[in-house]
């Protein structure tokens, strides 16, 4: 697949898209409610990107914002993740996911930057994860909270359409598939993969695809 420019064109596709989309809630009780922001925005200028050539080239075309999670944490250290976290009290979870991004990454946008929400996804950990789909457009201007985030990250949507991806496993402590969705050489795994599985299939190949069957490795259930 072509690499994707940021433009309005792909911010209307893209709420178009999730405007036709059926969300599916989790309803499981005792679950605790998260949300995180997947927030549509440009690689930028002077990118680097490991194991992905010529990413410095790119820079305005649309991206994805991911963070590595700081190793001082004590849940989820140095995975890869989206802006996000559980709610407050009487929080919405699209309030949460705007407050969640500009505390990690210091982005602030308004609520009507807002296109959608995908599936929620119950992590191993007992939460029920919203991905709150957000647009950034181009220029948008990040500062990391150390105590959170280790790096932010502008990944090409391009980069999640790969022939290679989904990558699928099997483990013996279930029967669904582990999912990863590879970037460069390394790879992301479920949950955060799922999320971006689904916005790939959902927002960029106009495809009903539910995710919320898929595994997560081992390391991710802490």
């Amino acid at each position: 697949m072509q690499s994707i420019l940021c433009d309005e064109e792909l911010r209307a596709l893209i709420e178009q898209r999730l405007n036709k989309f059926k969300v599916e809630s989790a309803t499981q009780p005792g679950l605790r409610q998260a949300a995180v922001a997947i927030v549509v925005t440009d690689v930028g200028p002077g990118a680097d990107l490991p194991g992905i050539e010529d990413s410095r080239s790119w820079s305005d075309h649309a991206a994805l914002l991911l963070t590595r999670r700081a190793e001082s944490l004590r849940n989820h250290p140095g995975q890869w993740a989206f802006p996000g976290g559980r709610l407050e009290a009487g929080e919405t979870r699209v309030a949460a996911a705007l407050r969640e991004m500009k505390e990690e990454v210091g982005v602030q946008l308004p609520e009507s930057n807002v296109l959608g929400c995908l599936d929620d996804f119950v992590t191993r950990s007992g939460f029920a994860m919203t991905p709150v789909v957000v647009w950034g457009g181009s220029g948008l201007v990040t500062k990391a909270d150390p105590n959170e985030v280790a790096s932010v990250h502008r990944i090409p949507l391009s980069e999640f359409c790969r022939v290679d991806a989904p990558q699928l496993s099997y483990t013996d402590t279930s029967d669904h598939p582990v999912l990863r969705m590879p970037v460069g050489d390394d790879a992301i795994a479920a949950p955060t993969a799922a999320l971006i599985y689904q916005f790939r299939e959902v927002c960029l190949f106009d495809q009903q695809t539910r995710v919320a069957h898929f595994e997560q490795p081992e390391f991710a259930w802490r």
